[in-house]
């Protein structure tokens, strides 16, 4: 019998969500995703030292000092990690722009163009790049400008249908719904423990494929922010899924069959209402879900904690 792995495999694409390249070529994702704590974990560790080191000794003797030398430093290093990312994984590698962006529409879109202008000056295709950007109403709509100019964006840190929504009808090329932190809020919230498919994040992921299928909408659905195996296997059938080296490591090591819970012809056959949302709409659907500003904010205090941790890893070793 074939490992969950290699089951999930025949029905959705698996991504890895790690900046560890060894559990990488262990597991032969289709994409890798990473992000500020990714790769703030990653640069911590003694194997990994070496791309910290080479970005800094390429930028530290040339003109620039002081805050825009570190933003520099650390954008290089993204790119660094990017690029042994893609020696392994034959797909796209997510890189995430800095969360402290988050709402700020134009800065969004010059990190995005500095991050692809690295990326080309390397020699990585833009088609093999996805920019990683919070789903505030700020970052859809540069990432809806930037689709434009065929650089493919992942907007990330979203929990709510009005996200997702809004995503679709920008034409972003990916979605990453956060199964895991849509549990961890409900099971907080109310004291119980979710199960399979009774999972508020589960279900948030089928609502938004359902959605997009039903409706034809382009825009792929990746969950992301997995808990347990079984949240994950209740999504086979997914676009894609990205899962950490620990639960990858879990489905590696099972034979239990899985069966695929999300298709196209189902959703097609979906009773579900169009919805259009100018920005005005938006916000109020997003304000009245508690969960997804809650969740929301909180994703971007924290990868904004872990960009600064990261800026006084640099300034230090400078």
């Amino acid at each position: 019998m074939p490992s969950q792995l290699d089951q999930l495999k025949q029905f959705t694409k698996v991504v890895a969500d790690t900046g560890d390249f060894q559990s990488m070529e262990v597991y032969k994702p289709q994409d890798a995703t990473t992000n500020p704590s990714l790769i703030l974990k990653a640069a911590e560790q003694p194997e990994y030292r070496h791309l910290v080191d080479q970005a800094i000794t390429e930028l530290k003797s040339g003109s620039l000092s002081g805050a825009e030398l570190v933003e520099a430093i650390i954008d290089r290093i993204l790119i660094l990690f990017g690029k042994e990312i893609l020696n392994i994984v034959p797909g796209r590698v997510s890189t995430e722009t800095d969360a402290r962006l988050s709402f700020d529409k134009q800065g969004t879109i010059e990190k995005a163009h500095t991050l692809i202008d690295l990326y080309e000056k390397d020699g990585i295709s833009r088609d093999r790049i996805l920019i990683k950007i919070a789903s505030t109403w700020e970052g859809i709509k540069a990432a809806e400008e930037l689709e434009k100019e065929g650089i493919h964006c992942n907007l990330t840190l979203l929990f709510a249908q009005a996200q997702a929504i809004a995503c679709a009808e920008a034409k972003v090329q990916l979605i990453s719904p956060f199964v895991g932190r849509i549990y961890d809020w409900y099971k907080k919230d109310t004291g119980i423990d979710y199960v399979g498919a009774e999972d508020p994040g589960v279900q948030s992921v089928q609502s938004i494929y359902n959605y997009y299928k039903k409706f034809g909408y382009e825009t792929e659905v990746m969950g992301a922010s997995f808990r347990n195996k079984g949240q994950i296997t209740e999504l086979a059938g997914c676009d894609l899924l990205t899962i950490s080296p620990g639960l990858l490591e879990e489905l590696q090591n099972s034979e239990d069959p899985i069966e695929q819970k999300l298709d196209p012809a189902t959703a097609k056959a979906a009773d579900i209402e169009q919805i259009h949302l100018d920005e005005k709409g938006f916000r109020l659907a997003f304000n009245d879900d508690a969960m997804a500003t809650e969740k929301t904010a909180q994703g971007i205090r924290g990868f904004s904690v872990d960009i600064v941790k990261l800026e006084n890893l640099i300034a230090a070793a400078l």
